[in-house]
C-alpha cells in the first residue's frame, strides 16, 4: 500500500504540497482537516486514524510522542520529520518521493524517518 501523508501546520508549504500532489502523492494538510492550533498529540491521533504518515518539522515534540506511544503500546502510521526551512522545496520533494518509492505504508508503521536520511 502506498504512503499517504498528513502535513501538520508546521509543514504545510503550499508549493511543496502542490508539487507532491502533481506527482500523485495523497496528502491532507492540517488546514484542510480543520486541525489548526491543535495539540501535537491530536495531530498524531488524527494522522493515525486516517492511516496517514505524519510529516512535520516539529522534531523534538514528535520524537517524544513516538517514544511515549510505543511505551504505552500505542501504534501510529509513522512519521517523517524534517528541519524547518533547512531544505528547498525541491529537495524536500525529492526526499519524500525517494522515501515513498522505497517504503510502503506498512513499512512506516511505528517508524520515524528523518528527511535528511533520504538525501
Amino acid at each position: 500500500m502506498n504512503i499517504c501523508f498528513y502535513f501538520d501546520e508546521d509543514s504545510m508549504d503550499r508549493a511543496l504540497v502542490r508539487a507532491l500532489r502533481d506527482r500523485g502523492v495523497d496528502i491532507i494538510t492540517a488546514l484542510e482537516a480543520d486541525m489548526i492550533e491543535q495539540p501535537d498529540e491530536k495531530h498524531l491521533s488524527f494522522a493515525t486514524a486516517q492511516e496517514r504518515v505524519l510529516y512535520s518539522s516539529n522534531i523534538g515534540d514528535f520524537c517524544r510522542l513516538h517514544t511515549a506511544w510505543l511505551t504505552q503500546n500505542r501504534s501510529h502510521a509513522g512519521m517523517v520529520l524534517s528541519l524547518q526551512q533547512h531544505y528547498s522545496i525541491g529537495e524536500r520533494m525529492r526526499c519524500l518521493l525517494k522515501l515513498i518509492n522505497q517504503l510502503s505504508a506498512e513499512d512506516m508503521k511505528n517508524r520515524v524517518e528523518f528527511l535528511s536520511s533520504w538525501r
